[in-house]
């Protein structure tokens, strides 16, 4: 055999050893080669692919066992959550705390809570009430609890709220206090006019009294206001005065005669009214009250209140020839039975703003407190005597504080002076 021949002999025979049949042990003069398996398993492509995955996975740790939980030391207190605080809340005191552990948490300060000063609790929330019964056919007559407006023109800024008071609330009554805010000209020559009426606790129309007394005063005054405005930066007071007087009983003399032809009751009529007339010239700081009937005029400076309600002219009572008591007339000789109420004087003053004042124009129900509550006068004064005037709903929030035993409604037209 040729050594071609003999190679691929000797190769044959090593074929035969390793895949031939007989290589098994017993074979006699050949290695013993041992199979990867059983003679009799399966020897398909899948089988040795799932074989091969299996021999390359990772083994599946087992779970750890669970362990229980680390103990917590005897906790003997916890600080307060401030207000706004979220999450979940601390565990509580345990309840064999020694007694220096108590004492410590008592003796503890409280943190105060955020946007809060340490030293003033939150105001009360006014309490809900009941809406007042509505008409089908005068919807439009419906007044809604609280009202809310504001404004800044120069140096001034105007802030005014009007809510429903809490017997009016609890009786489902209607708010009897109107408030008007309005703006006649534009520019330095515009002309701000604030008006503030309280219906007559009279029953039905009293609200509407008060709306419509604040609506003629603005049409008189909104008619007038270039030549009002000019006798206000000139310092014109008479003039102002008469004209004022003459627009104020005009109005008032319209308000009688509808009540009349309606034969509504005539003590609900007319509401007390009060005013302030505004320049929004910022080089003219003279500011106008005028008006009739209860309320307040106050002026707020270096944090203290000054009452500036004009002094009501003295009454005499004139008598008929027949020495009978005739007519209640004023010291100036006009017959308060001409006037809008038949009693009440009518009200004018002037005073010049200085930076840093705030005049305060309120309806009665307001001004009660802030005349028989000191406390309550001194917690206004500490909240609006800071260097800036609050915002619309801080301002609404201070002037509707509750005080018991003052129960009605509250206007509150309040103007900073920069």
């Amino acid at each position: 055999m040729n050594q071609q021949g003999a190679g691929c002999g000797q190769e044959d025979d090593w074929w035969r050893q390793l895949y031939g049949e007989g290589g098994g042990d017993d074979a006699p003069g050949r290695a013993a080669v041992r199979d990867a398996g059983p003679s009799d398993a399966p020897d398909t492509l899948d089988d040795r692919v799932a074989s091969a995955l299996r021999a390359v996975a990772t083994p599946r740790r087992p779970a750890p066992a669970p362990q229980p939980p680390p103990a917590r030391p005897p906790s003997t207190a916890s600080a307060p959550i401030p207000l706004q605080a979220t999450g979940p809340r601390p565990a509580s005191p345990a309840r064999s705390a020694t007694p220096s552990a108590l004492e410590a948490l008592r003796d503890t300060p409280a943190p105060a809570p955020t946007g809060l000063p340490a030293d003033r609790p939150p105001p009360p929330e006014a309490e809900l009430g009941t809406l007042p019964a509505a008409d089908p056919a005068a919807l439009d007559e419906l007044v809604p609890d609280t009202a809310l407006d504001g404004a800044r023109y120069g140096s001034l800024t105007l802030l005014a709220a009007s809510r429903r008071g809490d017997l009016a609330r609890n009786r489902g009554d209607v708010r009897r206090d109107a408030l008007l805010t309005a703006r006649f000209g534009a520019g330095r020559h515009a002309l701000i006019l604030v008006a503030v009426a309280t219906g007559r606790p009279a029953g039905e129309g009293a609200h509407r009294a008060a709306h419509e007394a604040c609506a003629r005063i603005g049409s008189a005054v909104g008619r007038s206001y270039t030549r009002l405005a000019e006798d206000i930066r000139t310092d014109h007071r008479s003039a102002l005065k008469s004209g004022l007087q003459r627009l104020t009983d005009r109005s008032y003399g319209r308000l009688r005669g509808r009540s009349q032809e309606s034969d509504a009751a005539a003590e609900r009529y007319p509401p007390a009214l009060r005013c302030l007339l505004l320049p929004a010239d910022p080089d003219c700081r003279t500011r106008v009250f005028f008006g009739i009937g209860a309320g307040g005029l106050f002026r707020l400076r270096d944090g203290a209140w000054e009452d500036l309600e004009p002094a009501v002219p003295d009454h005499t009572v004139h008598r008929g020839a027949d020495g009978t008591g005739g007519r209640l007339r004023s010291a100036s000789g006009r017959s308060a039975a001409d006037g809008p109420d038949r009693s009440d004087p009518f009200l004018f003053r002037t005073a010049f703003a200085r930076p840093g004042d705030t005049l305060l124009l309120c309806s009665a129900g307001l001004a009660e407190p802030l005349h028989q509550e000191p406390a309550f006068a001194a917690r206004l004064a500490g909240q609006w005597s800071a260097a800036e005037p609050p915002g619309l709903v801080a301002f609404l929030a201070a002037a509707q504080l509750q005080v018991a035993g003052h129960l009605k409604d509250r206007t509150a037209v309040g103007v900073w002076e920069a």
